[in-house]
């Protein structure tokens, strides 16, 4: 009787972790999504003994990442891990936007099996390229038996989806979790927990057959206005996060614009832009406040539309 190998999947999506340049030293001036996913795993292995199977599910720069490859994502996703001998799956994505699809997939999917975002500050052709490095460590967290959940591998360190946030624009440990901390640290191709794996309630992927609604993020800085909205309002858009200062703070103009969408139907939240603390309620507000990041609470405004 033939005993069936477990393994890990690797979904490519491409990104700078499959990016070329002409030039070594450029780290740059590259051309990110170039390279297949059979050619990025050449000379990979599974860790412990387990099989590896890859499938190119996208090739783009991931800030022009859409829909439709989060829906075919989230697809494939939930397919691989229904396979009994699937043990995790590791996602090569660019880093423009893996901190949404990360909080997408884990809004969506909440599985219980680990899936892990990872992919590289600096091109292939690097002279030191970081990818092979951070494609080893997410296999290490995939393989996990601990692991659960999606979460993001990168620079030695293991972000969960609901933290996770890109903190800077060209180093290497690109990622942070914020005042939460990393889940975990890959040490030597071993997975040390740091704190426990979070566990979601599935929002369930049946809701991405529905049509995508339109919810966009507008930002509240000094002299703010009102204008941007009532267009929105008039374009038709489902819902609006207000990036706002502080402590969700918002300019009164454009605090008396988001009023009349919300009037008129509009789904409207209100966020902070700060990197780091959280929107704390108030009894007076009139605009619900929400604890994630725009870009997170965006995500999560579409899926609740969405439902």
């Amino acid at each position: 009787m033939q005993v069936s190998v477990e393994k890990i999947v690797v979904l490519a999506t491409g990104g700078t972790v499959a990016g070329k340049a002409d030039w070594a030293e450029d780290t740059v001036g590259y051309q990110a999504a170039q390279l297949a996913v059979a050619d990025l795993l050449t000379g990979v292995r599974a860790p412990g003994g387990l099989a590896l199977a890859a499938e190119q599910v996208a090739q783009v720069d991931s800030k022009n990442m859409e829909f439709a490859i989060w829906a075919r994502l989230a697809a494939r996703c939930q397919f691989q891990l229904a396979q009994p001998d699937v043990r995790g799956i590791v996602i090569t994505h660019g880093t423009d936007t893996m901190e949404e699809t990360a909080f997408f997939l884990q809004r969506a999917l909440a599985p219980a099996k680990p899936v892990v975002l990872t992919g590289a500050m600096r091109p292939v052709t690097a002279v030191v390229a970081d990818g092979p490095q951070n494609i080893a460590d997410a296999l290490a967290v995939a393989a996990s038996p601990g692991a659960s959940g999606v979460c993001v591998a990168f620079a030695g360190l293991v972000h969960a989806a609901r933290d996770v946030m890109k903190v800077h624009s060209y180093r290497l440990d690109a990622f942070s979790s914020g005042e939460a901390g990393p889940l975990a640290v890959v040490e030597d191709g071993r997975v040390r927990s740091l704190r426990p794996w979070p566990r979601d309630p599935v929002r369930g992927p049946a809701a991405l057959a529905a049509s995508w609604p339109r919810v966009e993020i507008v930002m509240n800085y000094a002299g703010a206005g009102g204008a941007v909205v009532d267009a929105l309002v008039a374009q038709g858009v489902a819902g609006i996060v207000a990036a706002g200062t502080g402590n969700g703070t918002l300019h009164r103009d454009l605090e008396a614009a988001l009023l009349r969408a919300q009037a008129r139907g509009v789904a409207v939240r209100r966020a902070s832009r700060c990197a780091y603390g959280r929107v704390i309620a108030h009894p007076t507000d009139t605009i619900p406040p929400t604890e994630l990041p725009p870009v997170k609470a965006r995500i999560e405004l579409l899926l609740e539309l969405m439902a």
